[in-house]
């Protein structure tokens, strides 16, 4: 994985930075894996805009995923593949029955490689064993939070967390990145790696027309409207809004939190940093 930049010759290459990876298949992925997506443009089932700021974007196709790493015991790795839908990159893997699957590719991850899925298994980048199993010290990605649920924490680019300790009570303790310590069940399964594309923070789009086609539309800064509009609004000249950042019905913004205490709470030994 490289960064590469852009002489500016054209306005849309003076700041544009991207990432380049030679080994990614260049072709069109796998059929039976893959379905049409339909946009939302940001509403929900009521037709409601739950999430401003979305809307067109690139034609995309949603690639199934095995986040359980069930389909597949032991299969080996034909090909990494580019994904629309996320910024990790993808891995292909097929069986001793042919049988194919699309899995999130770890960084460090190479053609042709064999990988394992179970109880049990090599400590190797890409195999997927419970947590009991694993060494403590071990860089993780792709973790479940319930046994046989699939993996739901650690799936962006870049994203690993650590297994620091293990109870007797049959439960231990991950470090996520953001520095939250956690509880997770022992019988719970995770992948052993960081997920691929770790420079994906260090792209720069470098023109708007970059964030349209990835489906953000643009955001009109509080103060730049009338009060009618916004609570920032108005003013003589240009102004800070006077008041602390808030959206535009009122409620705080920048640093308010507004997760809701939920059911797994219990398992937060250390809140995130």
């Amino acid at each position: 994985m490289v960064l590469k930049s852009y002489k500016p010759v054209t306005p849309s290459t003076r700041h544009l930075i991207t990432t380049q990876e030679p080994t990614l298949w260049k072709g069109k992925p796998v059929k039976q894996l893959t379905v049409g997506l339909s946009k939302s443009g940001g509403r929900n089932n009521l037709g409601r805009i739950t999430t401003r700021h979305r809307g067109g974007g690139h034609k995309r196709k949603y690639r199934f995923l095995d986040f359980q790493r069930n389909q597949i015991q032991e299969g080996k790795v034909l090909r990494l593949e580019y994904d629309p839908n996320r910024t990790g990159f993808l891995a292909l893997l097929k069986n001793e029955d042919e049988k194919l699957s699309y899995i999130l590719a770890p960084q460090g991850l190479q053609e042709g490689q064999i990988l394992t899925s179970g109880e049990t298994g090599d400590i190797q980048v890409g195999n997927t064993l419970s947590l009991k199993n694993i060494p403590i010290g071990t860089t993780l990605h792709n973790i479940e939070i319930y046994p046989g649920r699939g993996g739901q924490l650690c799936r962006a680019a870049g994203a690993q967390a650590q297994l620091i300790k293990k109870n007797e009570d049959g439960y231990g303790m991950i470090r996520l990145v953001s520095g939250e310590l956690r509880l997770i069940s022992l019988e719970c399964k995770a992948t052993i790696g960081s997920v691929s594309n770790a420079d994906h923070q260090n792209i720069c789009l470098g023109k708007a027309g970059r964030s349209r086609w990835l489906g953000r539309r643009p955001s009109v800064r509080g103060v730049a409207m009338n009060p009618v509009d916004h609570p920032h609004g108005g003013g003589q000249g240009k102004t800070s809004g006077g008041r602390p950042s808030v959206t535009p019905w009122g409620w705080s913004t920048k640093g308010k939190k507004t997760r809701h205490n939920l059911a797994t709470d219990r398992y937060i030994v250390k809140r995130r940093k």
